[in-house]
């Protein structure tokens, strides 16, 4: 998949609106949800909101690797990340707030850990699929970000293949959409059914027919997205 550098920024500030209001995404963001293991209250945080029973652990890591200016506070923290309920640690959330406003040390390390751990392995998966569009990799980039992967109990409510089977890259890219919002906004769950705009905006942009992004601005939470080219 050849994307040009304007593409790229626009899939992740896309997600940066998806995830925190922002298409330059908000490096502090830290809400807590009751989506952790057996619906239990968790911590995330970050651009792109890593979770406190997911992968805080190495986001943290990384960042007292770096020696960033509160690495050596956070780093008393590392052994209960994800062991020990956080979610009520003022001091820790502090931290992690004051880190993500104040040090580009936490921006950098942000940018790099959510390239790595997500976009690469979402790109993978597209590539290995046979997918070629850039929208086609927004779709399945957000899954990435927002489920971990393409979750099969999705991909078996529709018949389309993908390419790499011999379907149309289109036609699964659409069903795949039209099934994960159904999913989400069917979902017993109130914070879950919240989260279908993200698959409301993505319909709109296949309908749009923008499968290159050059019909711009999207439209990502509400947000008109324009590239900026950091990545």
């Amino acid at each position: 998949m050849n994307l040009t550098k304007d593409q790229k920024s626009l899939l992740f500030r896309v997600i940066n609106c998806f995830e925190t209001g922002s298409p330059e995404g908000n490096y502090s963001a830290l809400v807590v949800y009751a989506d952790g293991p057996h619906w239990t209250r968790q911590l995330t945080y970050g651009r792109s909101q890593v979770t406190e029973y997911g992968n805080l652990k190495k986001l943290v890591s990384l960042y007292v690797k770096r020696e960033g200016i509160y690495a050596g506070e956070l780093g008393k923290y590392l052994d209960d990340i994800g062991s020990v309920p956080l979610v009520d640690s003022k001091g820790f959330k502090a931290l992690l707030r004051a880190a993500g406003k104040k040090d580009p040390v936490m921006w950098k390390v942000q940018d790099a850990f959510f390239e790595e751990a997500y976009f690469k392995p979402a790109l993978r998966w597209a590539e290995s699929e046979g997918f070629t569009l850039p929208l086609s990799m927004l779709v399945i980039y957000d899954s990435f970000i927002h489920s971990g992967s393409i979750l099969w109990l999705i991909r078996r409510k529709f018949p389309e293949v993908p390419p790499s089977k011999g379907g149309k890259e289109k036609e699964w890219i659409t069903a795949y959409v039209k099934a994960r919002h159904e999913w989400l906004s069917g979902s017993r769950r109130k914070l879950v059914r919240a989260s279908a705009y993200r698959t409301k905006d993505l319909l709109k942009m296949i309908g749009d027919k923008n499968w290159n992004l050059d019909k711009l601005p999207l439209i990502a939470n509400g947000r008109k997205v324009f590239p900026d080219c950091p990545f």
